[in-house]
């Protein structure tokens, strides 16, 4: 019997000192991994760059990154793996959300849908 593939996020800090094409290159190469070992992303929110709340190897600020993806458990290990390899990725975390967790997240985003959808203003057309 084949488990359904399980939701996962990951945040990860990618050492900010780097060029914005560095860091581009570090997060595809995440999601290739992902990708590589039967994942699947459904959603990359690049947050910057941040100061962090105390120094890691010496450094005072991040660049945060949050993928939320599908995949089959071994493809954790792969990914935690490539994480501690890749030495300009400062820190990361790789949380499996429950239905309850995906409920809440389902709930936030309509409602800021629908307050955008209330803000909105109608078009009106002036001469």
């Amino acid at each position: 019997m084949k488990h359904e593939p399980r939701i996962y996020e990951t945040v990860f800090i990618v050492n900010a000192n780097l060029e914005d094409a560095q860091i581009e290159v570090i997060i595809e190469k995440t999601k290739d991994v992902i990708l590589k070992y039967g994942g699947e992303i459904l959603a990359v929110e690049k947050w910057g760059r941040r100061r962090l709340a105390y120094a890691i190897k010496k450094k005072n600020n991040g660049y945060y990154t949050l993928i939320e993806f599908k995949a089959p458990g071994d493809a954790l290990t792969r990914l935690n793996r490539f994480f501690q390899l890749e030495e300009e990725v400062m820190r990361h975390l790789v949380l499996q959300l429950d239905k309850k967790a995906l409920k809440a997240k389902e709930v936030a985003l309509k409602a800021a849908a629908d307050a955008a959808a209330a803000v909105e203003p109608t078009a009106t057309v002036s001469e």
